[in-house]
């Protein structure tokens, strides 16, 4: 189940950026649409726990604070250093370099925490680092300094997020972790993101979906919100929790190959041979990633002085 989750989680995000294009094509900026999605995803998340089990949103101050570093870092950075990459970027290319973040949580869990790494797990993030280099065609188009160094650092915080992820789906349930995660992140954009100047108009304007066929820009929005952010945020906690983060990561980073695809099927953007190779690869590296099983992680999602990431070592 825990492959299942992580599977769709990459699925859902990798159509949403399709969809979150033509958002933002619209009229709503990048902080705008961080803004709306994630504190959508709260309200969803927080809906649904208060009618299962209200009493699981109380959670223990340093998990709290876990939790905000979390939503901080893990979400509200992860998709804003995105959202410049791939203004500067091909959409690839800086997928490409975030999702680095899989040999980097590899690499952390290794010399920080201290954790059992197989060698099936270095053999699959080689495989699904390559392919990735593959399907973005790296070296066929100029980068753009700033670009590169927006998705390094995306990569950097997606990697805190797959760490941090881990520890607080250890000590509370995914979606409490979901709600106060994404409800942090939110209060982060409030200000910054200007959200109240989108007005009903832009709302109201049609958003073209392909051979004539559109739907009002709110609709996206809400879709992005629903299917885009909460859905796939949920089944990645639910991912990260069964398998670990380094598992999870690299089910993950499936989510290039799928954006490719939904780019290909809806959009009309092919991919050629070599890519389509790459694509491949990407899921062998996939397959093998099963055969690996790190250490798994029960710690608290706290923050420890002097600890790179919280928690115990």
């Amino acid at each position: 189940m825990g492959y299942l989750y992580g599977l769709l989680s990459a699925l859902l995000f990798g159509a949403n950026g399709s969809v979150a294009k033509l958002v933002l094509q619209g009229g709503v900026t990048a902080g705008q649409l961080t803004f709306f999605r994630c504190l959508g995803a709260a309200l969803l998340a927080g809906a649904v726990v208060l009618v299962s089990d209200r009493r699981a949103l109380r959670l223990r101050p340093r998990t709290l604070l876990g939790c905000a570093l979390l939503g901080l870092v893990g979400v509200a950075a992860v998709q804003w250093l995105y959202a410049v990459a791939i203004d500067l970027l091909p959409v690839g290319i800086a997928l490409l370099l975030e999702y680095l973040a899989v040999p980097l949580v590899a690499l952390v869990a290794w010399l920080v925490l201290k954790e059992r790494v197989r060698p099936q797990l270095w053999v699959a993030i080689v495989l699904v680092v390559g392919g990735l280099a593959i399907v973005a065609q790296v070296g066929a188009a100029p980068l753009d300094a700033v670009g590169v160094l927006a998705a390094l650092a995306a990569a950097a915080a997606l990697a805190v997020y797959f760490l941090l992820g881990e520890r607080g789906v250890a000590s509370a349930p995914p979606l409490v972790i979901a709600f106060w995660s994404m409800l942090f992140a939110a209060a982060f954009w409030a200000l910054p993101s200007a959200w109240w100047e989108v007005s009903p108009a832009t709302l109201g304007a049609p958003l073209v979906l392909g051979d004539g066929a559109s739907v009002p820009l709110w609709l996206g929005l809400v879709w992005v919100i629903a299917m885009g952010s909460f859905a796939p945020y949920a089944l990645s906690y639910l991912a990260i929790r069964r398998l670990g983060a380094t598992r999870a990561g690299i089910l993950a980073a499936a989510e290039v190959v799928f954006a490719f695809a939904v780019a290909w099927l809806w959009l009309g953007e092919a991919l050629s041979l070599p890519q389509t190779a790459g694509a491949a690869v990407v899921l062998a590296g996939i397959v093998v990633a099963q055969t690996a099983r790190p250490t798994p992680v029960d710690a608290d999602l706290a923050i420890v002085p002097g600890s790179a990431v919280g928690g115990r070592p």
